[in-house]
C-alpha cells in the first residue's frame, strides 16, 4: 500500500476509533451516572401563557413604581413635618418681638419721635435723636419683614404637605387597583391565596441601587451574563450574585434569546433546584433548597426590585404575596418544581 493511502487510513481508524470511544464512554455514564449534560441544560417550555407574563410584568412594574412613588411622598411628608415645626417656632418668636412693636405704633409712635426730636436741645443732639430713630425704624420694618417672611414659609409648608397627603391618597388608590389587576389575571390559572415560601431567617441582600426619589430605573441588557454567552441588566446580575454570596450556588442559566419571561430581555434567571443541574421533580433536600431560595428573593423583593418568583407551582408577586400558579404541562420544567424562577424589575 502507498504511504500517502497508508496515512489517510490510520487516520480514518484514528477517527472511528475515537469517534468510538466517546460513545462508549458516554453510553457508559449514562449507564452507570444518568444523562450527561441534559440535568445541566436550561429549562425548556417554561409553560405559562405569554399574555399572562406580560400582564403580570406590566402590573407589578407599575405596583412597584406606585410603591415607590408612595414611600418617597410619605419621606417627604415628614420632612416637611419637621420643617414645619421649626418654621412654627420661628413664626412663634417672630409674632413676640413684633407684639410691641404694633403696640407702640399704634399709641403713640409719631408724638414720641416728635417729643424725641423736640427735646434735643442742639443741632448736635438732634442729628444723634434723628439717626437713632432712623436705626430704630430700620431695626422694626426688618423684624416685621421677618414675621411676614415666617408666615409665608408656615403658609407653603402647610400647602406642600397638603399635597403630599394628595399624592399618597392617589398612590394608595393605585396600588389597590395594581394589586386587583394582578389577582385578575391570576385567576385564570389557579389564583387562590397559598402559604408560599416566606421565612424571617432568610439572609438580607445588599440593596440594589434606586434613584434618589426611591425608584427604579429602567436598564438594558447590557452585562455579560457569567452562566450563558448572553446578557444580563446590572439589577439581574446583582440578585444573582447576591443569591450566590448568601450560599446559593447550585446550577443557574440566565439569559435566553427566546421564549416567555424576561429571559430575552437579560431580566430573568432560572436556578435549578439539584445540585447537578435541571432534572426532575425536587424532592427531600433539593426541594428545600428550592423553598429557601425563594424564601430568600422574597424577603429581599424590595431590595432586589423583584417582579416575580414561581416555584413549585407557584408564584410570588409584590402586589399579591404567593398564589397557586396552575399553568405548567405537567413536566418539571414548565410546573417549575425543578427549579425557581426569579423575574427582576
Amino acid at each position: 500500500m502507498p504511504d500517502l493511502s497508508r496515512r489517510l487510513w490510520r487516520a480514518t481508524v484514528y477517527r472511528i476509533g475515537t469517534a468510538l470511544t466517546a460513545a462508549l464512554a458516554v453510553a457508559l455514564a449514562v449507564t452507570f451516572l444518568g444523562p450527561v449534560g441534559v440535568a445541566s441544560a436550561e429549562p425548556g417550555d417554561e409553560g405559562g401563557n405569554p399574555t399572562l407574563g406580560q400582564i403580570l410584568e406590566t402590573v407589578n412594574r407599575q405596583f412597584l413604581d406606585a410603591q415607590a412613588a408612595l414611600a418617597d411622598s410619605s419621606r417627604r411628608q415628614h420632612e416637611l413635618g419637621l420643617r414645619l415645626t421649626v418654621l412654627e417656632a420661628n413664626l412663634a418668636r417672630r409674632t413676640a418681638e413684633a407684639a410691641p412693636i404694633a403696640v407702640e405704633a399704634y399709641q403713640n409712635r409719631t408724638l414720641a419721635t416728635a417729643s424725641a426730636l423736640l427735646d434735643s436741645g442742639s443741632p448736635a443732639a438732634l442729628m444723634d435723636r434723628v439717626t437713632a430713630i432712623n436705626t430704630l425704624a430700620r431695626r422694626t420694618d426688618k423684624q416685621l419683614r421677618e414675621l411676614s417672611d415666617a408666615k409665608r414659609e408656615v403658609a407653603a409648608a402647610k400647602a406642600a404637605i397638603d399635597a403630599e397627603v394628595v399624592r399618597q391618597q392617589q398612590q394608595t388608590a393605585e396600588l389597590a387597583k395594581k394589586r386587583q389587576e394582578a389577582e385578575r389575571a391570576l385567576a385564570s390559572v389557579g389564583g387562590r391565596a397559598t402559604g408560599g415560601f416566606v421565612s424571617p431567617n432568610s439572609p438580607l441582600a445588599q440593596p440594589a441601587p434606586r434613584r434618589p426619589d426611591g425608584s427604579w430605573a429602567p436598564e438594558s441588557c447590557i452585562i455579560d451574563d457569567p452562566t450563558t454567552s448572553g446578557c444580563l441588566t446590572p439589577r439581574t446580575l446583582h440578585s444573582l450574585r447576591q443569591a450566590q454570596a448568601a450560599g446559593f450556588t447550585r446550577f443557574v442559566g440566565c439569559y435566553r434569546p427566546g421564549g416567555p419571561y424576561e429571559h430575552p430581555k437579560g431580566r430573568a434567571c432560572d436556578f435549578a433546584a439539584q445540585a447537578g443541574g435541571f432534572g426532575g421533580v425536587a424532592t427531600g433536600g433539593d426541594r428545600l433548597y428550592g423553598n429557601n431560595l425563594a424564601a430568600f428573593f422574597v424577603r429581599n423583593g424590595d431590595r432586589l426590585g423583584v417582579l416575580y418568583v414561581i416555584w413549585y407551582r407557584q408564584i410570588w408577586t409584590p402586589a399579591t404575596g404567593w398564589r397557586a400558579y396552575q399553568s405548567g404541562n405537567g413536566d418539571p420544567s414548565s410546573d417549575h418544581t425543578n427549579h425557581v424562577h426569579l423575574s427582576v424589575y
